[in-house]
């Protein structure tokens, strides 16, 4: 991929490498490429940055970066945003990512929902919405729903900056990303959607589709909790528990494109039944279907809670922010159904930090809701469990973006293409 050449070559903050005689026409034209990318990465990182502070920072001359910076403004990437007096001398002429350069789809199917959003290049959200559904609606309704909505996001982009930049969609599985096709998604029962195809076919360009959990660090990564660490761990907990792993500022994809599936390690291999088809994966005990279990079998027991109440007697209503209320309220059974799910993740992401030796652990999904309350016994299993270099190395922290994360990393891979090649964003077909 261009961008880990990049990386590669330019380093993680975008150093570029001069020009040099020696290069052919093909290769002076990558190298250009490479520059562009490293002015959009320092303004993404730096702005507001005048033209000598990139030449300083990129180590090319003050003409090359001159002429860099016109073909991003020409290109609308990049804006002049006024005189900044800097000390001595006239003042410098500062320099931003420009807003209006366009907007970004990005959208996820979950397994209850669906959630869209459009942003501009700063990235603001400039229309955005959410929908309960049910995977008993089938594989078709749904993706035409997502289609749909996807659709009135294009529609809001396109009367506010007019200027399409890409597509992102998440979805909570293995994904192909080569081919674009969603593999197996135990807890939707879909296996081998080609939802690149149905996309490209849909608006005409080619979309990033990846595992929500791996969109997720990619935007929590770019735009949240874990900017400025490059070894992160992410986990994200609610229907089923996805994770992904950054290594170096990039999502580590694996072999075959499937890394991070943390949810289905067997954590006890006579555990609960998983929909993957094996028994006791991390995700049986960690998710919104344990925490309904704990607390429907206390009940059973004869344990008194408000949740009886508030759910009409009918448990089957039970959601995650009912959960949190009761447990705010002092409810036994809640607390207790929480203690015991916080337990469960610490001694995954203990065992998780002692492989990874990772700066930073980024919790998200709708069970960070109750953080609060998971928190003190994840502490506690880390304390217990993880070896005592990699626990002083390693800081827990709340997702930023919380259950956006995965359409905040769509806009994030969108940026990413940009960020690496300025010159690949293209006019769409049909």
């Amino acid at each position: 991929m261009l961008v880990g050449c990049l990386n590669q070559l330019i380093g993680p903050v975008g150093v570029a490498v001069p020009q040099r005689n020696r290069y052919q026409t093909g290769d002076q034209s990558f190298v250009r490429q490479m520059n562009l990318s490293a002015i959009l990465r320092h303004l993404r990182e730096q702005a507001p940055i005048s033209r000598a502070a990139l030449a300083h920072l990129t180590g090319l001359n003050k003409t090359t970066v001159s002429s860099l910076v016109g073909e991003l403004i020409e290109r609308q990437f990049v804006r002049e945003i006024g005189l900044e007096s800097t000390g001595a001398g006239r003042p410098a002429m500062m320099l931003a990512l420009n807003p209006a350069a366009g907007y970004i789809l990005s959208g996820e199917i979950g397994v209850d929902f669906i959630s869209v959003i459009c942003t501009d290049f700063a990235p603001q959200i400039l229309w955005r919405h959410t929908e309960e559904i049910d995977p008993a609606m089938g594989q078709r309704e749904i993706i035409q729903r997502a289609l749909a909505l996807l659709h009135q996001a294009d529609e809001a982009g396109r009367q506010a900056q007019g200027t399409f930049l890409g597509l992102a969609l998440g979805v909570p599985g293995l994904v192909d990303r080569a081919s674009r096709t969603l593999l197996f998604a135990p807890n939707l029962k879909w296996e081998n959607v080609p939802l690149g195809d149905i996309l490209h076919t849909s608006f005409g360009v080619l979309p990033f589709v990846d595992n929500e959990a791996n969109m997720a660090a990619l935007g929590e990564h770019y735009f949240g909790a874990a900017q400025g660490y490059q070894e992160v761990l992410y986990i994200s907990a609610g229907v089923g528990l996805g994770g992904a792993v950054v290594h170096n500022g990039l999502v580590f994809t694996g072999v075959t494109g499937v890394a991070g599936e943390f949810g289905h390690m067997t954590m006890d291999p006579d555990g609960e039944p998983c929909n993957c088809g094996n028994r006791g994966c991390w995700e049986t005990q960690v998710s919104q279907r344990a925490l309904f279990r704990h607390v429907r079998r206390a009940i059973r027991q004869g344990e008194r809670s408000c949740l009886v109440e508030w759910t009409g007697g009918d448990l089957e209503q039970l959601t995650v922010p009912m959960a949190v209320r009761a447990a705010r309220s002092g409810d036994t059974v809640a607390l207790q159904a929480f203690e015991r799910i916080g337990h469960d993740l610490g001694v995954g992401i203990a065992s998780l930090v002692n492989a990874l030796n990772p700066e930073l652990v980024v919790f998200g999904g709708i069970l960070s809701l109750a953080w609060e309350f998971l928190y003190p016994a994840v502490q506690e299993e880390m304390e217990r469990r993880v070896l005592r270099w990699s626990r002083e190395a390693t800081r827990v922290v709340l997702a930023q973006h919380g259950f956006d994360a995965c359409v905040i990393g769509g806009v994030a891979a969108v940026y990413q293409m940009i960020l690496a090649e300025p010159g690949s964003v293209t006019a769409r077909v049909g």
